[in-house]
């Protein structure tokens, strides 16, 4: 079996691809947090975790499905399944308290034995959360369990209840790592099946043997999976020129503990409501996405990236929705605000002041498109900076997570979140997020935002906030998160753009869907997951 490239323990990468800090950020830290440096992180191999609960009967259940080889109960490798990459994720695991753990990580190699697995769960009374890449951010691979059984587990039973809530205290991690094969192409059509556990960069690179690509390059990109992307509604840097994760799937198969359903069978169609969209952005909730069929493009003959400095963070936001609504579109269109922008100028040594906008194109010939966009951000008051700026930025457009490794390492504590809203209730929304970060951090922190996808309707917002560790960093954290998360409701953001909803979002997902909406959802889990083994109290609340 390939070894693929896998996030690091208590931390985003591992330490051979650590990022140093910029002497001149390390400074500014020292200077307005006064940071100590914490203490290093415990090994997973010593994390202070149970003997795996599951009984002699259960395991060997779990490994007449997959093989023996393919069960595993050893320490680090439940750990290093118990959580998402998150920050208050990394301060659990340099800890080495985790907030759950499985009692085993068990590798399916097809949708058949995922189908056979789910069967095993119900039976066994023991709940699944798929895992693919591990990276994500929001709580999506901690479930909430019922009360932990008294004796080993694994007597057959039925585990759930008319909520669908797991009624045992046990799950196993189900990773998809061994569904990594790209299973067909259809030069034709401009589409391929990908199995969902296959990692973005080996996607691209067996795309890339056919001529093709899949344009989607998320800051996940380096450990992520196809089926994260499906599960989570994923949406890559490139989103402007070649759309949302969600908006390439045609097609996909889903394992369910009732069964299999197997959607997309015509690029459109008006036979009834789409159940693509059902299961796009369930984060295994209502089932396990085992490949997808998605639309791919030619390989770009030529690429161009270019800054651009705007005045300010309005100045740049109106000229984004210019070439969003009217156009040219470019492939790649961000917009940093005056705290992002100088931070980064810091780091690279230098400070041009005002916004920073970075354009890509991607294409056959780029070289027309790139001058109908200079044109109209040069109307829109926009300063021409070059390909320097925009070079450096496809060149890190993966360095964010380290930094934020590095930053922790240094002594500071350092989280994003997203949102995103109609270009009209923009401006109040950023407003809103800052003022309501400012106000429950109560401590010195910065916080830097930049628009990383645009549409013709709206724009999200992405906000990085570093600062002090001060007492009980990751509680003062979730009171901040809380707050912003109240305020992007109340300005009429969407609670994630891109991320998920997990279980951190899940209470401010309700608000926005409505009771209603909330019900439907419970429904369907019903429906597909009468036992409530699949990821327990992810999405929507039992």
């Amino acid at each position: 079996m390939r070894k693929e490239r896998r996030a690091g323990w208590a931390r985003w990468g591992t330490p051979e691809h650590a990022k140093p800090l910029p002497e001149a950020v390390a400074g500014l830290l020292k200077q307005v947090f006064e940071v100590t440096p914490p203490v290093a992180p415990v090994a997973p191999e010593a994390v202070a975790v149970p003997v795996s609960p599951l009984s002699d009967l259960a395991l060997a259940a779990l490994a007449e499905v997959v093989g023996a080889e393919h069960v595993s109960t050893e320490i680090a490798e439940r750990a290093v399944h118990a959580t998402g990459k998150s920050t208050p994720d990394l301060f659990h695991q340099r800890s080495g308290e985790l907030p759950a753990l499985p009692s085993a990580v068990v590798a399916p190699a097809d949708h058949d034995q995922v189908l056979a697995l789910l069967a095993t769960c119900v039976d066994h009374g023991l709940a699944v959360v798929p895992f693919g890449g591990g990276t994500s951010v929001v709580g999506g691979l901690t479930p909430q369990l019922g009360k932990p059984a008294p004796h080993p587990i694994g007597t057959p039973a039925t585990c759930g209840t008319a909520t669908g809530q797991a009624a045992v205290g046990a799950y196993i991690s189900l990773d998809l790592r061994r569904l990594d094969r790209l299973v067909a192409v259809d030069p034709v059509s401009r589409t391929a099946v990908l199995q969902a556990g296959l990692p973005a960069p080996r996607a691209d690179a067996l795309l890339a043997e056919h001529g093709f690509t899949l344009g989607h390059v998320p800051q996940s990109y380096e450990y992520a999976t196809i089926g994260g992307f499906a599960a989570t509604r994923s949406s890559g840097q490139a989103s402007a020129g070649y759309g949302r994760f969600d908006d390439m799937v045609v097609g996909m198969t889903v394992a369910t503990p009732r069964g299999t359903i197997a959607t997309g069978r015509a690029p459109a169609s008006s036979a009834g409501p789409d159940l693509r969209r059902l299961f796009l952005g369930s984060e295994g909730a209502f089932g396990v996405i085992t490949d997808v069929t998605v639309r791919v493009r030619p390989l770009a003959a030529e690429r161009r990236y270019e800054g651009w400095r705007f005045a300010s963070f309005a100045d740049g936001a109106a000229a984004a929705r210019r070439l969003a609504q009217d156009g040219p579109r470019p492939t790649v269109l961000r917009l940093s605000d005056e705290v992002e922008t100088m931070l980064g100028a810091t780091g690279r040594g230098r400070g041009d002041g005002g916004c920073l906008m970075v354009v890509g194109h991607e294409g056959a010939s780029v070289g027309h498109a790139a001058a109908q966009t200079a044109a109209v951000l040069r109307e829109c008051g926009g300063q021409e900076l070059g390909t320097e700026p925009g070079e450096q930025w496809a060149a890190h457009r993966f360095d964010a997570p380290y930094l934020r490794d590095a930053l922790i390492d240094a002594g500071a504590f350092a989280e994003t979140l997203e949102t995103a809203a109609f270009w009209s209730a923009l401006p109040g929304l950023y407003e809103a997020v800052r003022e309501a970060l400012f106000a429950a951090l109560s401590v010195p922190s910065m916080v830097l935002c930049h628009v990383s996808h645009v549409y013709e309707t709206g724009a999200s917002l992405y906000f990085t906030v570093v600062t002090a560790y001060a007492d009980e960093p990751v509680a003062r954290w979730q009171r901040a998160k809380a707050a912003a998360s109240d305020a992007i409701i109340a300005a009429g953001g969407t609670i994630s753009h891109h991320h998920g909803v997990g279980t951190e979002h899940r209470d401010w997902f309700a608000q926005e869907v409505g009771p209603l909406g909330v019900d439907v959802l419970r429904a369907v889990k019903r429906e597909l997951d009468p036992a409530g083994v699949l990821n327990p109290g992810i999405l929507v609340e039992p």
